[in-house]
């Protein structure tokens, strides 16, 4: 993996964590401070038929709560796939959170065979997410359901 250093790095973290939401919360700054392109970091997590948002690093965003199917994150919650746009001006399904995305890469948490949440990035680079990026968030997302 090209992140290693970086993946350990958090896993440290998480390890250390008191707790559910002291693990998102770490698993989100750790990429927040170590991914100068991801300009926006967070977790939703499934509640009933939304996506509500936990811990996250960057602006605020209006966008607090996804219906299941709506938007990039909604999408992901439905394919159960990690979402890669490199474009979101291209994409209809964007929900714009912030006029500086250009990129975005939404990642399913699963725990235990179910949906259990995502883990949403934001870049203000298009084209911002390569499959190294892709390896790296999906352990990532591994590592948190495992900590959950």
């Amino acid at each position: 993996m090209k992140y290693r250093k970086e993946f350990d790095e958090m896993r440290e973290l998480v390890l250390a964590a008191k707790g559910p939401e002291d693990v998102q919360a770490r698993v989100v700054i750790s990429l927040h401070k170590n991914f100068p392109n991801y300009n926006w970091a967070g977790i939703y997590r499934l509640e009933g038929q939304n996506l509500v948002l936990g811990p996250f690093q960057g602006k605020p965003t209006v966008h607090t709560s996804i219906p299941v199917g709506k938007g990039i994150c909604g999408a992901a919650a439905v394919s159960r796939k990690t979402e890669v746009v490199p474009d979101v001006e291209a994409d209809a399904r964007y929900l714009a959170c912030s006029l500086d995305t250009r990129s975005e890469i939404v990642v399913p948490v699963i725990k235990g065979g179910a949906f259990w949440g995502e883990i949403d990035i934001d870049s203000d680079r298009p084209n911002a997410f390569t499959p190294d990026d892709v390896e790296f968030l999906e352990a990532a997302a591994r590592l948190l359901s495992e900590r959950l």
